[in-house]
């Protein structure tokens, strides 16, 4: 479960451009969501995933990912949280391109040390749920976006962290693989029972979540 009260966000704070980013938010998320962060373009999405991933810390306020306040924790303790319970999707892929599909699948399991058989297996698991077992062989750049994208998710699930946190996964994608990529997340959440986070604008996004966090200037305007 993620709990984050009374969070606010700064930038610019202290100057005559100050934005308050994050305004007093406080939400739950239970295990096992499917849920969208929505809102206009600059109302706070990817600062508030991106505080609840622990990649940028908050002016005051709590976030609690299971037992964890990691409001409280230092840098090295962040990587750490990182590295082991949560998984990362960008709308940039951030694929290796000197590895192939399937080392890039594999590429956190074997950073958490996880033993080479154990490796292989999973990244068979998830690679046929994504549809891409028969691209395990090839590099990044012979694949097209949205096998590419597919990868990533790939690589964040496959450790099996307790969450899944994606940032307009789908904002470089046509519509007939923005469709196609929501409903393999959704397989993954319903399989896997996986927590899966959006921060997204885009509609069949917000359609396919079962739970909407509508933002407004930093603020939830609706849970």
């Amino acid at each position: 479960m993620v709990r984050l009260e009374h969070v606010h966000k700064y930038f610019n704070r202290d100057t005559q451009r100050e934005v308050h980013a994050l305004d007093d938010i406080s939400l739950v998320i239970e295990d096992g969501e499917f849920t969208v962060i929505t809102g206009t373009s600059g109302c706070g999405k990817t600062t508030l995933l991106n505080a609840i991933g622990a990649l940028d810390s908050v002016d005051s306020g709590r976030i609690t990912i299971g037992e964890t306040e990691i409001t409280q924790l230092d840098e090295r303790e962040r990587a750490a949280l990182r590295l082991q319970d949560i998984g990362f999707v960008f709308q940039a892929y951030n694929l290796i391109p000197v590895l192939n599909v399937a080392e890039n699948i594999g590429f956190i399991m074997r950073l958490q040390g996880y033993h080479h058989e154990a490796i292989e297996k999973r990244i068979r698991e998830v690679a046929a749920i994504l549809e891409i077992d028969h691209r395990l062989s090839a590099m990044p750049n012979e694949l097209s976006g949205g096998q590419q994208q597919r990868v990533a998710v790939a690589r964040a699930v496959a450790a099996k962290p307790g969450l899944v946190l994606a940032d307009e996964p789908t904002a470089n994608l046509d519509s007939k693989n923005s469709q196609r990529l929501m409903q393999m997340m959704k397989n993954l959440n319903e399989i896997e029972k996986t927590t899966i986070l959006f921060a997204s604008h885009d509609d069949y996004v917000v359609e396919m979540s079962r739970r909407q966090i509508i933002l407004s200037d930093g603020h939830v305007e609706k849970m």
